[in-house]
């Protein structure tokens, strides 16, 4: 009796012993497929981002749809477009850098240096506008990074515009991107020539499309003088089509002549973010400030006046002149006058 307990006893512990290892490798499968289908939406997200590049016809349209300010008149739409090119011009696999080229003009095409685009896979950080013509660096929590990509936008002159946390989804044969709705600074078109809002509460969504990606936007204008109130909501839809009927050499000997130095401007931005602290434009859009000065340099880059060392000095000297870290007389337009999200 005593030899069979001892027999089965064995056997049990045999059965056991040779189960634990089929047990860890099917928890290990586990892992393998979850890391697996985590990778595989990584690239997804990654061939999403990458699909925006190329050489487009593009349309930008806004219309401002509904007022919500007793007496305000929604403005006549606003349409403009052309040609563009969209080059990636950093990759480091959680990292993507696109920068957008315009083609302008009749017979005689010009390149123009247009907005930026960078993203980040899971950021500890994402740059926030906070009105007043101030930025500052917001921390991401765990849950909101998790699988979240965030988009940055710079303006022509590589001041920054705004930023957002957001997921890719690829369902029902679309991949798109959205965000929470985020602060922006007002347009170029309304910079200068309107004082009636403050800021702009902003959703973005950016879709893949068979013919290119479109840019959507559903804007609330926010005036921040007494209490916060929106003047009216705007709906935005920017196109981009591929096209090859526009002299895309143009946008790209442009790049090849002034990227340098353009790289040397980004570095001075990246500076001022990685520093932490709050920042401010002195001045509110006006082009021979800022934007005029760090085109005009890079122009003299292209045309071999200046080089890009001595243009990046020189671009340094500017953005010091026209920015601050001294936000108190800005103190009015800044943090809490209005919830962020609320329309």
């Amino acid at each position: 009796m005593q030899n069979l307990k001892t027999l089965i006893g064995s056997s049990i512990m045999a059965i056991a012993l040779s189960a634990t290892p089929l047990l860890a490798q099917s928890e290990t499968g586990t892992d393998q497929v979850e890391q697996s289908a985590e990778q595989q939406k990584f690239e997804q997200d990654r061939g999403a981002i990458l699909a925006m590049t190329g050489d487009y016809k593009v349309q930008f349209k806004f219309t401002e749809t509904v007022a919500f300010t007793e007496g305000y008149e929604p403005k006549d739409p606003y349409l403009s477009g052309g040609y563009e090119i969209v080059r990636v011009i950093e990759d480091r696999g959680n990292f993507i850098s696109l920068q957008h080229i315009l083609v302008v003009g009749g017979e005689q095409k010009m390149p123009i240096k247009h907005w930026r685009q960078d993203w980040h896979y899971e950021p500890a950080k994402v740059l926030n506008f906070i009105g007043g013509n101030a930025w500052e660096m917001r921390a991401v929590s765990n849950d909101d990074r998790a699988g979240s990509w965030s988009q940055t936008v710079y303006q022509v002159d590589d001041s920054p515009r705004y930023g957002a946390v957001g997921q890719w989804s690829h369902e029902n044969g679309v991949s798109e991107w959205v965000p929470p709705a985020e602060w922006r600074p007002l347009p170029r078109r309304d910079m200068t020539k309107r004082d009636d809002y403050h800021a702009v509460i902003a959703m973005n969504r950016h879709a893949i499309t068979p013919a290119g990606w479109v840019h959507e936007q559903d804007n609330a204008k926010l005036a921040l003088d007494g209490d916060p109130h929106v003047l009216v909501r705007e709906v935005g839809v920017n196109t981009y089509t591929k096209s090859d009927e526009f002299p895309i050499e143009v946008g790209e000997e442009y790049w090849a002549t002034t990227s340098t130095y353009w790289a040397g401007v980004r570095d001075i931005w990246n500076g001022m973010e990685a520093a932490g602290t709050p920042f401010a434009l002195t001045q509110k859009g006006e082009p021979d400030r800022l934007y005029m000065p760090l085109m005009a340099l890079a122009d003299e880059v292209a045309k071999g006046k200046r080089t890009a060392e001595a243009a990046i000095t020189e671009a340094k000297a500017v953005i010091a002149r026209e920015t601050t870290t001294d936000l108190l007389p800005l103190a009015a337009r800044l943090r809490g006058k209005a919830k962020k999200t609320d329309y």
